[in-house]
């Protein structure tokens, strides 16, 4: 057996290699050893990721220590990069003053356990709680063991725009494509025109956000999707996109119309 793990010592690496060769008196000391695995402090393995026991005949065997799961869990939330937003979105701390809010937090919670092959997009007015419930749903995943992919589409669409002609350009936007659940928070998300009018995206925008939504489409992968457009104004934008999203999304569809009054950050001073 050949096992490469640096956080483990030497002579637990020896011990692993020969497989059930060391005596008994060995697992104590192997046990003992301490290990330099970082993210959390294991009392039992000694974060080594391993944990050594005596075999029926007197030889040692080791097993994976529970505390591994547990890393791999805080591995997935760094790699998802919502692990700042994940402490502050929660559904445990959703207001639901009102009945839109209740079913739209209700909703939500039924898709983390019903999603299927089902998307969940919510769009429309700003401060409705869209980017909370849509974090909340995702960390949800994420505690499942589910690999989640975060994509704030302001700033990851320039840098992949910027690249669309270079060879790692597909390189980059493959793990967005193939991510058991992917996020994307604030499609399409643009600034202010002449007027004081929402710019509408521009062909690369629908290039790029087509060939992550047709693939995701076709292989019935689970997307998240928050933006300030409507369903209507997201199929304006581009029927091939929006016909997409609006048919995976059926059931977990919420588009909010133009309503100051539903605007959280206005009427309380602080965001949902």
């Amino acid at each position: 057996m050949n096992i490469t793990l640096p956080h483990v010592p030497e002579e637990v690496m020896k011990a692993c290699r020969s497989g059930c060769i060391s005596k008994r008196s060995d697992a104590d000391r192997l046990n003992e050893a301490q290990g330099s695995l970082t993210g959390y402090d294991c009392p039992i393995c000694r974060n080594k990721g391993l944990i050594f026991s005596e075999t029926s005949d007197g030889y040692t065997t080791s097993r994976e220590c529970s505390c591994m799961e547990l890393r791999r869990a805080q591995d997935r939330i760094r790699a998802s990069g919502l692990q700042s937003s994940m402490e502050s979105y929660r559904f445990d701390n959703f207001q639901t003053k009102t009945q839109w809010q209740e079913r739209f937090k209700i909703a939500a919670q039924r898709f983390v356990r019903e999603s299927g092959e089902s998307w969940f997009y919510a769009g429309g007015q700003p401060g409705v709680g869209k980017t909370h419930l849509c974090t909340a749903i995702a960390g949800a995943f994420l505690e499942q063991g589910k690999a989640v992919r975060y994509m704030l589409w302001r700033e990851t669409s320039a840098k992949l725009k910027a690249c669309v002609n270079d060879p790692e350009y597909e390189q980059i936007l493959r793990p967005y494509k193939e991510a058991d659940v992917l996020y994307i928070d604030d499609l399409f998300k643009s600034g202010k025109g002449e007027g004081g009018k929402r710019k509408p995206p521009t062909a690369g925008d629908i290039n790029l956000a087509f060939d992550l939504i047709n693939f995701r489409y076709i292989n019935h992968a689970t997307t998240i999707l928050s933006t300030e457009l409507t369903i209507e104004e997201l199929m304006e934008a581009d029927e091939a996109i929006g016909s997409r999203v609006y048919q995976r999304s059926k059931g977990f569809c919420f588009s909010f119309a133009s309503d100051r009054a539903k605007n959280y950050r206005i009427s309380n001073g602080e965001k949902i």
